[in-house]
């Protein structure tokens, strides 16, 4: 995509950016953190959940979806695009579908507040419809790239008109029928992967994904919940080819959303770091394209327990014991990356205090998430008295051996959720308060986050 500049005459409401109320926050650390907690649904699951159940035809029950500001940016896109999406007093969200090619025309820009996987994956199902769509956001997301995405779209013969630098507001000129294609995606993303599949669901023949590196399967997994006719190779090498038939029919589903792991990642590094802590996380999705924290971790010498394991909807969950540990820096394969890709802000928490080196390498799609999170991280970390050196493509981290880090600093978020989890979590071993400059955020995708680890702190407190 060659990013134009917008005409004079392009809509107004394109220009206009949700508003925004930065709240500062001070964290301490005020003894073990103990405690029992169920985590908010899977963010990745529940985006895709609102998506297909209205694409579906007919009536679709979701339980356990997470009502972060992202996913609810979501499900207004649909209702913008014809989907009739309401939520029950017991909590389950109900979604009627107009069924795939029956997108509408929406009549005013989509706001998608701070999510990236809305925008993304919401600008393949727009590409391969008669009918165009404007994507606006607050200002962190219109600082993001979206030309890895309009890329392959472009290919299938949809058009974009974007901000200077390929960014949002940015409008979709959909095509129907679009051209199928085969894209080998060239950086790992499963955001990216499944834009082009959800293009390819109503575009008639086979659309192919080539993935050398396997990223989060969610979308595979649930389109053929759905019904969809989808087929995964696995090669030499491990590199996967996902086809799947277009002008699908998908059928309506009752979901269960699982916890989601990466924001289970948050108080299970909490417990491990701070002395004398034990928590359990209850009812978090194992899905193995996600579970690469929770492996690096164990590698660590991570105290993780898990327990009640089962199966809900196609994904497998856990309950997750995890108890302070004396951990050991480790280098992180490069090729685990795409299954912790998340949560490496709140990883680099745990490596800053543990005894030795921790390496990490091959993160590059880090400098272009909600943030430049290998940039904040490290400024935060060095700010709050760790030992961090900053590489292009990871961080390289002396930890602290267990003893707590000095704090006493005020840490810049940069609108991005982790990044205030992440400092938020190492506050509690540092010596001194940390303080957050903007925690408002953590709304987009952990709403009780900050009553967690109150409670959490409370429990402690009393023992």
């Amino acid at each position: 995509m060659k990013p134009i500049d917008l005409p004079r005459d392009y809509p107004q409401s394109t220009r206009i950016m949700t508003e925004h109320n930065a709240r500062s926050k001070s964290f301490i650390f005020t003894g073990p953190l103990r405690g029992d907690v169920r985590m908010p649904g899977d963010k990745s699951i529940s985006h895709r959940a609102i998506m297909f159940s209205a694409l579906a035809i007919g009536k679709s029950n979701i339980a356990g979806l997470l009502e972060g500001e992202d996913v609810l940016s979501t499900a207004a896109a649909m209702r913008a695009m014809g989907a009739n999406i309401e939520r029950g007093s017991d909590g389950v969200w109900t979604v009627h579908g107009v069924g795939v090619g029956g997108l509408m025309q929406p009549e005013t820009a989509l706001d998608m507040g701070n999510s990236g996987t809305s925008t993304r994956l919401l600008m393949g199902l727009v590409a391969s419809h008669a009918i165009q769509a404007t994507f606006i956001g607050d200002d962190s997301l219109s600082k993001r790239p979206m030309g890895r995405v309009s890329d392959p779209l472009s290919q299938i013969g949809a058009e974009f008109i974007s901000s200077p630098g390929g960014t949002l507001p940015l409008t979709v000129r959909g095509i129907c029928p679009a051209v199928p294609i085969r894209y080998r995606l060239p950086v790992a993303s499963a955001q990216v992967k499944s834009a082009v599949l959800l293009a390819g669901l109503n575009t008639p023949g086979i659309t192919e994904v080539i993935e050398p590196v396997p990223t989060r399967d969610h979308s595979e997994r649930m389109l053929r919940g759905f019904g969809a006719d989808l087929a995964v190779e696995v090669g030499a090498g491990g590199v996967r080819t996902i086809r799947l038939m277009g002008e699908a029919e998908l059928r309506p589903q009752n979901i269960d959303v699982p916890g989601d792991p990466s924001s289970a990642a948050f108080p299970v590094v909490a417990a491990l770091i701070t002395p004398g802590s034990e928590i359990t996380v209850r009812n978090v999705g194992m899905n193995p394209t996600r579970t690469g924290i929770y492996k690096m971790l164990e590698a660590m010498g991570a105290d993780l327990i898990y327990t009640n394991q089962r199966e809900v909807g196609g994904e497998p969950v856990a309950d997750i014991t995890a108890r302070h540990s004396a951990l050991t820096g480790i280098e992180v394969p490069a090729d685990v990356a795409p299954s912790m890709i998340d949560e490496f802000p709140v990883f680099f928490v745990a490596a800053s205090m543990a005894s030795g080196r921790t390496v990490t390498s091959g993160l590059d799609e880090l400098r272009v998430k909600e943030s430049d999170r290998l940039a904040l991280m490290a400024a935060g970390l060095t700010a709050i008295g760790a030992n961090v050196e900053e590489r292009e493509d990871g961080l390289v981290i002396d930890g602290s051996g267990g003893e707590p880090l000095d704090g006493g600093a005020t840490i810049t978020s940069a609108l991005d959720h982790r990044i205030a989890m992440s400092f938020a979590i190492a506050a509690q071993n540092c010596r001194a308060a940390v303080m957050v400059d903007d925690v408002s955020p953590i709304a987009t995708s952990f709403p009780t986050f900050e009553a967690m680890l109150a409670g959490f702190s409370a429990v402690g407190e009393r023992l």
